[in-house]
């Protein structure tokens, strides 16, 4: 058989057992904190019917969807490109047996055909929670203080939850004269503000096809909002009543402005940190399906190394439920972590706590012959029993010293050894390896010491 090269997909990555105890350890803090808000976990499969997933993310997302047909099946597939989509499908198909307003969270896999690079891969997990069922912006305010209250408990500080509306960027457009196609290049020149700055946003709206005229009064209208500093709640409420002045009679804009309004004033009243808060009229984030207030997270960092992009989005997509529900749509608000791009600044950065070992095994029992192995056996046996995490040293036992290195290698604290004279007098000797620090010590005592210092 002709041997191949280990080598995966671009874009595809192993987790090696170190790795996941890190990633576990995120994905629990974020976990925690979705369950502490009351929201309760959701399962759905890798695979969904094509039809589910296409015609929801707008043509330049669904380009990245993976598509995939068995010869076998007349079922045309795709993998989950979010877990969004996934929600409310699963939603309208269990609706029965659910009730309202429905919080749910889900961490699990997805895939996008994308252009791998620093904090963006192929295969990635999103940690998302939503609510179904509520319309008032209480909803989108539990978010983003879920949202901000996830960051906190992984030990981030230094970040922004960036805050716009879809209908304030809707009334913006008739307020420049801009409707129709040409609201969706606006939109995607308004993206790219952080990129190509104030005149490449210029150039695009025009070769978008909006006119010289309307271009120029929507970059007025975005240099006066965005001078000066940007963060805080207080300052977004100015920023929008500065707005309101200028968009008065324009429906969309005002509807949109007043749910901003009481965000921002709702978060305040959570406790939400001001300097966690900035609003943001060029944010607009790039999926079709949202409908009102939009949110998206930004580290605030100098280090080239902490470059990638957005650490979380949301936001409030009130019509996708419709599409799948005979009696019409159901409102849902919600956010999603990228824990990928967090993993990649909490490693830049070593946030994992002192606390976090290297492996699960607590304690190594080693052997010291062939003769002593059952004795070894019951010991290990029994500690398990009493809820230790114990590995029993597999192989051969003819040098002790390589099973301590394999422990001090593995970063397992503590072995435990039976010798034939500790056996014949129910001892067990321990040793701590970071401290080399060694004690002898009857069977059951011996369980006990190794059950308070793994505790």
């Amino acid at each position: 058989m002709k041997k191949l090269d280990p080598r995966l997909p671009t874009g595809m990555r192993d987790s090696l057992p170190a790795d996941m105890l890190r990633r576990q350890y995120a994905i629990n803090q974020i976990a925690s904190t979705f369950e502490r808000f009351g929201y309760e976990p959701l399962q759905t499969p890798v695979m969904e019917l094509s039809e589910t997933l296409t015609g929801k993310y707008g043509e330049d997302a669904e380009r990245l969807i993976y598509f995939a047909r068995h010869a076998r099946s007349e079922e045309q597939l795709a993998l989950r490109y979010d877990l969004t989509v996934p929600l409310v499908r699963a939603f309208a198909q269990h609706e029965g047996q659910l009730s309202l307003p429905f919080r749910r969270y889900q961490i699990a896999p997805v895939w996008r055909a994308d252009r791998p690079q620093r904090g963006r891969f192929r295969e990635f997990f999103q940690c998302d929670a939503d609510v179904i069922g509520v319309a008032t912006i209480d909803a989108d305010a539990e978010v983003v203080n879920l949202m901000d209250s996830a960051l906190v408990s992984l030990g981030f500080d230094d970040f922004a939850i960036k805050i716009s509306n879809r209908k304030l960027l809707t009334g913006i457009g008739v307020y420049a004269g801009v409707e129709g196609e040409a609201l969706a290049n606006l939109y995607k020149a308004i993206d790219k503000l952080d990129k190509i700055g104030m005149d490449g946003v210029k150039k695009e709206l025009i070769q978008g096809g909006i006119p010289a005229e309307s271009v120029e009064k929507l970059i007025t209208m975005f240099e006066s909002v965005q001078q000066g500093d940007t963060l805080g709640i207080k300052v977004g409420l100015e920023r929008l009543e500065a707005l309101r002045q200028q968009l008065q009679g324009i429906t969309e804009a005002e509807i949109g402005l007043g749910e901003l309004k009481n965000l921002f004033a709702m978060l305040q009243s959570l406790g939400v940190a001001d300097q966690h808060i900035e609003f943001d009229i060029s944010m607009v984030r790039g999926l079709s399906y949202y409908t009102g207030p939009i949110f998206e997270a930004v580290l605030r960092s100098g280090d080239p190394e902490e470059r990638v992009g957005s650490i979380g989005g949301g936001g409030r997509y009130d019509d996708l439920t419709g599409l799948f529900r005979k009696q019409g749509s159901l409102p849902v608000v919600g956010i999603s972590l990228g824990i990928e791009r967090l993993i990649v600044i909490m490693d830049n950065r070593e946030m994992y706590p002192s606390s976090l070992n290297r492996t699960v095994v607590q304690v190594l029992v080693a052997v010291f012959n062939d003769t002593m192995r059952p004795a070894a056996m019951r010991f290990v046996s029994e500690l398990r029993q009493n809820g230790i995490r114990a590995e029993l040293y597999l192989g051969p036992v003819n040098k002790l010293g390589k099973q301590f290195a394999y422990a001090d290698k593995k970063g397992i604290p503590l072995v435990a050894l039976i010798a034939p004279d500790e056996d014949a007098q129910g001892l067990v000797k321990l040793k701590v390896l970071s401290s080399q620090q060694e004690s002898t010590l009857a069977r059951a005592d011996a369980v006990q010491r190794i059950r308070e210092f793994v505790r």
